[in-house]
């Protein structure tokens, strides 16, 4: 990811509700916003970016690299990236407008309790430090909700426009089998009769004939493992030259050739040679996760969406709290969910159904992965938000050639988001009436 587009995404995630006031006050009432923000830099189809709203941004951006301990570009090219990304914004939220999608006033509801509860105010208290900021609640309500819209409408058509072919899908699976068969585990056991280095001839034949014999007394009905016991002379004889399972990538690529055609507890038909001697191998279990099974997991989540009205930090801290209330009895987490998720799973208390590898965005499939069953993640941040997670239970299943297919499908998915996505808002820009205004004269 380049330093601008990290920027970009910390500018999506980082304004604080203090230093959000003048940019809620600002849209299109241009009079008195004007006065407050102390000139125009830019205007956005009908939308104003105004010097205090960069300044803000800007402020807000060191702050928060300095308790990352981010590194930040040289202030002009920061200041010009703040701006760039003001602008984007704009060019966003006016094309969602345009594009009828709707934020029901539950949903909007939820959203401006959670930034009240982020700030520890009472929603009258809310409205009470707004007017003090001269911030009018409705407005501040309507920008909410423009802010809701444009994340619907960025994943909408984001996704609309990534296409993903049947060759894709075909390589992407033959890639997993590839790294399958290398995590693939065989329990191997060998005979090993020892050949010294630049051995005779003579001396390798007998070496030979005393493997041969091994082969001989297992073909005419001997155990395998008791031949080990009385011949070999590797470190498991006493084991019955039970090596123990371990990856295919992990053994040598003789063993593994050798064994790939055989059934389990079958023996090799003739003995190997390798730079140690000859050897006879007996298959005594293949396990193959890519053809066995796959892991599927039902998790639910509490979901808070950073906005210029919720920071990330904010909303990080919030979902904290909320862990240690389950965590120490004093509420449950679907309690929580149903009252501040923000996202369709909060009416089921943050249920996500049953999902197998894939179906999240790998950010939140990561920590969800890490969890026990009943174990709740610390706040875990992704592009839809910030997550508060909770694996309920896990299951096996049998693999689904359909359901591996939607997987790669997914994984492709995201790999395309963020070019899709830079495409998508260049192309928007390049239809937006943006118009750049120089600094007044003194």
């Amino acid at each position: 990811m380049t330093e601008s587009i990290r920027i970009r995404a910390a500018l999506t995630l980082c304004a604080g509700l203090l230093a959000a006031g003048a940019a809620w006050a600002q849209s299109p009432a241009p009079a008195a916003a004007t006065k407050a923000a102390d000139y125009i830099v830019a205007i956005v189809n009908n939308e104003l970016v105004t010097q205090v709203e960069v300044e803000q941004r800007v402020s807000r951006i060191r702050v928060d690299a300095m308790r990352s301990g981010a590194r930040l570009p040289p202030e002009d090219e920061l200041r010009k990236q703040v701006l760039n990304a003001l602008i984007e914004e704009r060019v966003i939220v006016t094309y969602a407008r345009d594009s009828g999608l709707k934020v029901d006033d539950p949903e909007l509801d939820r959203a401006v309790a959670n930034v009240a509860a982020a700030n520890k105010l009472s929603l009258d208290k809310l409205q009470e430090r707004l007017r003090a900021e001269g911030i009018d609640y409705t407005r501040f309500r309507s920008n909410l909700r423009d802010q809701m819209m444009a994340e619907r409408v960025r994943e909408r058509e984001v996704i609309n426009r990534i296409r993903i072919t049947d060759a894709e899908i075909d390589n992407a699976l033959s890639q997993r089998q590839s790294q399958a068969a290398g995590a693939a585990e065989l329990n191997i056991a060998q005979i090993l009769v020892s050949v010294p280095e630049g051995a005779a001839p003579e001396v390798v034949a007998q070496r030979r004939e005393k493997i041969m014999a091994a082969l001989a007394r297992i073909r005419g009905g001997e155990p395998f493992e008791l031949v080990a016991k009385s011949v070999s002379e590797d470190a498991n004889k006493d084991k019955g030259g039970e090596i123990g399972a371990k990856p295919a990538d992990r053994l040598p690529d003789l063993f593994v050739d050798a064994v790939k055609p055989l059934a389990v507890g079958a023996v090799t038909g003739e003995p190997l040679r390798s730079g140690a001697g000859f050897h006879l191998l007996k298959l005594l279990s293949r396990s193959d996760p890519a053809a066995a099974s796959v892991t599927q997991t039902r998790a639910r989540h509490i979901l808070l969406r950073p906005s210029a009205a919720l920071s990330a930090d904010a909303a990080q801290r919030r979902l904290a709290e909320f862990r240690d209330q389950i965590l120490s009895g004093g509420r449950r987490f679907e309690d929580l969910a149903r009252q501040y998720s923000e996202d369709g799973s909060s009416v089921s208390g943050g249920d996500l159904g049953w999902a197998a590898p894939g179906n999240f965005v790998p950010e939140f499939e990561e920590a969800m992965n890490k969890l026990a069953p009943g174990g709740i993640s610390t706040p875990i941040v992704s592009r839809f938000g910030v997550h508060l997670i909770q694996v309920m239970e896990r299951r096996q299943v049998a693999v689904d050639p359909k359901e591996l297919r939607e997987q790669a499908r997914n994984m492709l998915r995201e790999q395309k988001f963020e070019p899709a996505y830079l495409e998508w808002v260049s192309e928007l820009r390049s239809r937006a009436y943006i118009e750049m205004r120089e600094p007044p004269q003194q």
